[in-house]
């Protein structure tokens, strides 16, 4: 595979974790447009991903997946976040970095178990 800098591979993430979100709140028989969205802004918020990719770089993540948040996480970007600080911004861009990361590895088995992981840890706060 091409090394994809950090900032490509969560542009690619954050489309995907985008879509699973919602594929999740259908899932959960959500289907008004405003619910759906109102649910949505609680898994894709930059507040939300970093608090789960804190839990996952201390309990699930593999070093691999380590070394690919932090890749994403440490990368310049010259956006600048409306609704987070930029250390939050920064740990919500390594985490959707690692979905990139995998999806584009076609890791789509370890994919899932992350993503339902992820959907367990916004669940139960």
């Amino acid at each position: 595979m091409i090394q994809y800098n950090g900032l490509t591979l969560a542009y690619i993430g954050d489309a995907i974790y985008e879509m699973r979100v919602r594929e999740h709140l259908l899932d959960l028989k959500l289907v008004k447009v405003n619910d759906l969205h109102n649910n949505a802004i609680r898994y894709t918020s930059a507040t939300q991903q970093a608090l789960v990719a804190r839990t996952l770089v201390d309990s699930t993540f593999t070093e691999e997946e380590v070394a690919v948040f932090k890749r994403g996480r440490n990368q310049n970007s010259s956006h600048k976040p409306k609704n987070a600080d930029i250390q939050t911004y920064n740990i919500a861009t390594g985490f959707e970095a690692v979905i990139g990361f995998l999806y584009l590895e076609k890791r789509h088995e370890r994919l899932d178990e992350l993503l339902k992981r992820t959907f367990e840890i916004i669940e139960e706060l």
